[in-house]
């Protein structure tokens, strides 16, 4: 196909849905916030190969955490006339700021995951003796007889032997 061909091809809002696995009414939504501005037959959207590529951006942008703003932000950038120099600056530094947060994510949750394995691993490794109402810790083999006033401690206590 020639390359002015290419550029003239349009889609149907169902054929950009399948291809991009959403439905039309997210296609609509992206319209209704001004993301797109498909032409319009009658009742149909049109889309170009423009707004083929934008949808390539604004699912991309949402896989990786941006809003909806910050992508229009971006887009907005698009038709500068600058060789889209702005819109690479703007792009580069919204996602240097994306990457921080995500990093800050990531060790937030490996934090809480390493102190819930260890709350997992204390009470993995401790059994109630009724004979003598003490905890015991089949691991170290350490006993604790709670008293109702620090029965919260005995968890501080025997996390504390279970991790040194």
């Amino acid at each position: 196909m020639p390359p002015d061909t290419a550029l003239k091809k349009t889609y149907t809002i169902a054929d950009l849905a399948n291809e991009f696995g959403v439905t039309a009414r997210t296609l609509r939504h992206y319209e209704d916030q001004g993301l797109l501005s498909p032409e319009r037959q009658g009742q149909n959207r049109i889309y170009s190969a423009g707004d083929r590529a934008k949808i390539g951006w604004i699912l991309r942008g949402k896989r990786v955490g941006f809003s909806l703003a910050e992508i229009s932000e971006m887009l907005e950038l698009y038709d500068l006339g600058d060789g889209r120099t702005k819109q690479r600056q703007v792009t580069l530094e919204k996602c240097s700021t994306q990457i921080k947060a995500l990093k800050a994510q990531r060790d937030d949750i490996n934090a809480t995951i390493y102190e819930l394995q260890g709350f997992h691993d204390l009470l993995s490794n401790i059994s109630y003796c009724r004979e003598n109402g003490h905890w015991i810790n089949r691991k170290s083999g350490d006993t604790y007889r709670p008293t109702e006033d620090d029965e919260a401690t005995l968890f501080e206590r025997l996390t504390i032997r279970l991790n040194t």
